[in-house]
């Protein structure tokens, strides 16, 4: 691994964790919150919607700014101001405090998320992009496991206040090293090129006098469509986090109403920009637009299917949290090991072949769920969760490997936003839709095989197979291990 691409690594993968980490210890974490602080179940509520709603909002704009003035540079402010805000909420006096600081977090989680595939991006050649996303999916998996765990211990000895400190030491950390590392530089041997499937303009050879930290030439940063899109994602998670809540039905469809309306605007203004937000050609490729399909399918089948089957295990089966979480763990497990093995079956097979047999593993997943009755015991509830995990992995692993090699670099963090707004609305999706088909059909309760709402998400997890028969087959131009093209431009040399 070079020195350029040590620290890029590093950043992707401990900013990537401390983001999944603080998820899911915050979980743990709120019921000692409310009653410190003396708070409602509403307020407390407002905790994770707030960040969710300032995140999905941003993620997009912070990928373009990244794309303007370099990922390190956006993710050094991301990660420092990340450390910040939970600083301040470890000692925030009341619930109000508390809030604010949290959408300040998610101001900043905005920031330092795309940022982590764009320094990755620009690091590595394209075709290399799978194994440092192997490393940065397995270090998420591994993160979220242990989230709930390591919660559970620091809220029980010091309290809840002390999970907002655990992520301050290592966000510190990288957002120092980004600000220490040059972004990388332009290289004269090195053509700025889109990635393969493009039909673009004739490759250019970069300026060598370009400041490093300028990678790009700059445009205009669409700041009308920007605010547009904010408010129809903003609005969008609003209403699903809405939806999902007890009698919060229609309001969250009227919130889902305006994102919609809001999106047609965006849309209309995206069309008549001179520099629109969304570059048309990132919108236009194929396996782009595969690709995100993918995860948002992926995501939303898996978490509503998580969502029930946590209701299942704890309300109908009588089991504590731990015996819960113990009956899931293959889920964990195999994302964690199953990782590193995505990028060389990639390598071997293509991406299309590989996504469609996460696919349908993963649908497998969810339908063993669905038929889950009062009586399951430990046995198929672990094989539907380990289903789920190597199922949930590949796709994970291959599809964003997809959409940022296939990104042109100048855009490679508008690509990394667009991954991370579908991985944050896929899960709210996924568990507004099944909240509201228990509500819907409540004879079956929770109870995967009495009720309709699993079955449904088995559909839904269905509809990732197609999207994977979009991407990108296996590269044929490889006539043997370890055979590199040549570099763009330059004529291969022939032997006469």
């Amino acid at each position: 691994m070079t020195p350029r691409r040590a620290p890029a690594l590093a950043c992707s993968v401990v900013g990537a964790a401390v983001v999944a980490l603080d998820g899911t210890v915050l979980t743990i974490a709120q019921p000692a919150l409310q009653h410190d602080l003396h708070a409602d179940v509403g307020q407390v509520q407002w905790t994770s919607t707030g960040y969710l709603v300032a995140v999905a909002s941003l993620l997009v704009f912070a990928g373009r700014l990244g794309d303007r003035y370099g990922h390190r540079r956006v993710f050094a402010f991301g990660a420092l101001g990340f450390a910040a805000a939970s600083t301040g909420i470890a000692l925030a006096p009341g619930i109000g405090a508390v809030i604010a600081l949290r959408v300040l977090q998610g101001v900043c989680g905005a920031l330092l998320q795309p940022a982590t595939l764009g320094m990755l991006r620009t690091a590595y050649p394209p075709e290399r992009l799978g194994t440092p996303i192997a490393v940065r999916t397995a270090v998420i998996g591994l993160a979220a496991a242990a989230g709930p765990l390591v919660g559970g211990a620091l809220v029980s000895a010091y309290g809840w206040r002390a999970v907002f400190l655990l992520g301050v030491p290592p966000t510190l950390a990288i957002g120092l090293v980004a600000l220490a590392t040059r972004e990388p530089g332009t290289d004269p041997d090195r053509t700025r090129e889109p990635g393969p499937g493009y039909a673009s303009e004739p490759a250019r050879v970069s300026e060598p006098s370009r400041d490093a930290s300028d990678p790009v030439p700059r445009s205009p940063l669409d700041p009308f469509g920007a605010l547009l899109l904010a408010v129809a994602l903003g609005l969008l998670v609003h209403g699903l986090v809405d939806a999902a809540r007890p009698g919060g039905t229609l309001a969250g469809l009227l919130a889902c109403g305006g994102a919609v309306a809001v999106g047609f605007a965006f849309a209309r203004h995206e069309r008549r920009a001179a520099s629109p937000l969304l570059p048309p050609e990132l919108l236009r490729s194929v396996p782009v637009v595969a690709g995100l399909a993918v995860l948002l399918a992926a995501s939303a089948a898996l978490f509503g299917s998580l969502f029930v089957a946590t209701y299942f295990l704890q309300d109908v089966q009588g089991l504590d949290p731990l015996d819960c979480a113990l009956r899931v763990l293959p889920l964990a497990v195999l994302m964690v090991l199953g990782a590193p093995l995505c990028a060389p079956l990639q390598r071997r097979f293509g991406p299309r072949r590989t996504a469609t047999a996460g696919a349908t593993l993963l649908t497998l997943g969810v339908l063993q769920l669905s038929r889950l009755d009062a009586t399951a015991g430990a046995l198929p509830v672990g094989v539907a969760a380990a289903l789920l995990g190597a199922g949930f992995v590949t796709l994970m692993v291959t599809a964003t490997s997809v959409v940022v090699h296939r990104a042109p670099e100048a855009h490679a963090g508008v690509a990394g936003g667009l991954q991370q707004t579908v991985m944050n609305i896929g899960p709210a999706l996924g568990v507004a839709a099944a909240t509201l088909l228990v509500a819907l059909v409540p004879l079956g309760g929770f109870v995967p095989a009495a009720g309709v709402a699993v079955p449904a998400l088995t559909a839904v997890a269905a509809l990732a197979v197609p999207a994977a028969l979009a991407l990108p087959g296996a590269d044929r131009r490889r006539t043997r291990p370890g055979a590199t093209p040549p570099r763009p431009g330059r004529r291969p040399y022939v032997r006469s």
